[in-house]
């Protein structure tokens, strides 16, 4: 059994891919070539916003998202302790200092009330100036985006949308990727629209932001390749990942996103009353990066993960150890802000395997394994 069945969805999609490998190979067209631009048009239009910007990867997109800003030493960004290292990391990659907020027990998506919190605290420091917000679209699942909006719009941040594992997902019919003042995403192989290497994208309705991210994506690039206006990065995407991901967002928007969906469903039904089940709100839909129960200990659910991989059946823990207790951060033992819903969860959690092309067989030998072990 896979985590992420990517030999299955090849198998699928495998003349389509590879006839737009072959053409971007038989055209030597490989960095920034035709199937980018027109990509990217179509990553526009399906998100809803007016520009979008690819680049090399999702931890490039949020680090160009910083230097557009101008976010850089003295500055606070406000960042969820339950993420992936990188939408902390880019934060301190730029000089400025990341303040990790908790999240919502339910969602695991940034809590509101502790970013306000964590604002304040921050204001009547008087040592850094808060600045934006790193709102992480987690496990497939858009933040909270009304909540948090009541609370950058009244001290006057930025918000910045980590939709690195939320493409495809949705409040009513906004989509993910587009709540932010910049959104990104990440094309990393197995997130829901994944290509074959690295990739990732901007998104963005402001003209001026869009243009100044197409300069600080290819070295600060200004009327002409040799000509630099200002310090950036080599972070393109490559066109035959362009080709790629061309070809699985036709599959995403024709099948996948309900495939994986109804997957999510009967993992729900068949596991409710028995596990602590994700909880999608409602008006909103997920794109299922991860499928995440919640066990009562982290010993239950290290000696449930065991068993299950003995048996064949892989899992993982995403995320083992808060943000702020990552040591890059250098923040030592104790932190002044109230993290203790992420500490829980990262003793508990444990995501089961979760992708379009789960057979009901699959799903039912995975809940049969767990409702046994717990």
């Amino acid at each position: 059994m896979e985590f992420r069945d990517l030999k299955k969805q090849y198998s699928v999609l495998k003349k389509d891919i590879d006839e737009a490998i072959l053409k971007v190979a038989a055209d030597c067209n490989f960095i920034l070539g035709n199937q980018v631009k027109a990509l990217e048009e179509e990553l526009a239009d399906y998100v809803g916003v007016n520009h979008c910007i690819s680049c090399a990867n999702g931890t490039d997109a949020l680090s160009i998202a910083m230097m557009a800003w101008g976010i850089g030493k003295g500055d606070a960004v406000f960042v969820p302790d339950f993420t992936f290292f990188s939408s902390g990391e880019i934060v301190s990659h730029c000089g400025a200092t990341p303040v990790f907020v908790d999240v919502d027990e339910n969602t695991f998506n940034i809590s509101a009330d502790s970013l306000e919190n964590a604002v304040i605290k921050v204001k009547n420091e008087g040592i850094l100036m808060p600045k934006a917000v790193v709102a992480v679209d987690l496990f497939g699942l858009p933040a909270d985006f009304d909540a948090v909006r009541k609370v950058t719009d009244k001290y006057g941040l930025l918000v910045l949308e980590d939709g690195a594992q939320g493409f495809g997902g949705r409040i009513g019919d906004k989509m993910a990727c587009s709540f932010g003042d910049i959104s990104t995403t990440s094309f990393f192989p197995a997130k829901p629209l994944g290509c074959y290497g690295d990739g990732g994208a901007l998104f963005t309705d402001n003209d001026g932001l869009a243009e100044l991210i197409r300069s600080i994506r290819v070295h600060g690039k200004g009327t002409q390749k040799y000509d630099n206006v200002r310090i950036g990065l080599n972070s393109r995407l490559d066109t035959i990942q362009a080709a790629v991901l061309s070809i699985k967002l036709k599959a995403l928007k024709a099948y996948e996103l309900d495939d994986i969906n109804k997957a999510a469903g009967k993992y729900t039904e068949r596991l409710s009353g028995f596990v602590k089940t994700p909880v999608i709100p409602s008006g909103f839909y997920s794109s299922w990066a991860q499928y995440t129960l919640k066990l009562k200990s982290r010993e239950q659910r290290d000696c449930v993960q065991a068993a299950l991989k003995e048996r064949g059946i892989p899992t993982m823990v995403y995320y083992p150890k808060p943000m702020h207790r990552q040591l890059a951060f250098g923040i030592g033992e104790t932190y002044d802000f109230d993290c203790s819903v992420t500490e829980k969860l990262c003793d508990t959690v444990l995501s089961l395997p979760m992708h379009p092309y789960l057979t009901d067989d699959d799903i039912e030998t995975v809940c049969e394994n767990v409702i046994t072990l717990i």
